[in-house]
């Protein structure tokens, strides 16, 4: 009998939020807005006037800060 060694659980990649709302009628899977309402935005992190900004200090995310953060 063969066995098959190694074989696990794969992790699933945790998608992150768009910087800014694209504004389409459906929101898209990676919406900020859609994101906030679900619960599933990182920690630290709010939407303000359609915008993924710092929850500390209210400035804008840039999309190297978010990858940090994930």
């Amino acid at each position: 009998m063969l066995t098959a060694v190694g074989k696990g659980k794969k992790s699933k990649a945790r998608k992150l939020p768009k910087t800014k709302c694209c504004v389409s009628k459906s929101k898209c899977g990676r919406c900020p807005l859609r994101m906030l309402k679900e619960g599933s935005l990182p920690a630290g992190y709010t939407v303000k006037k359609r915008v993924l900004v710092s929850a500390e200090n209210g400035k804008k995310v840039s999309k190297k800060d978010l990858q940090k953060a994930a």
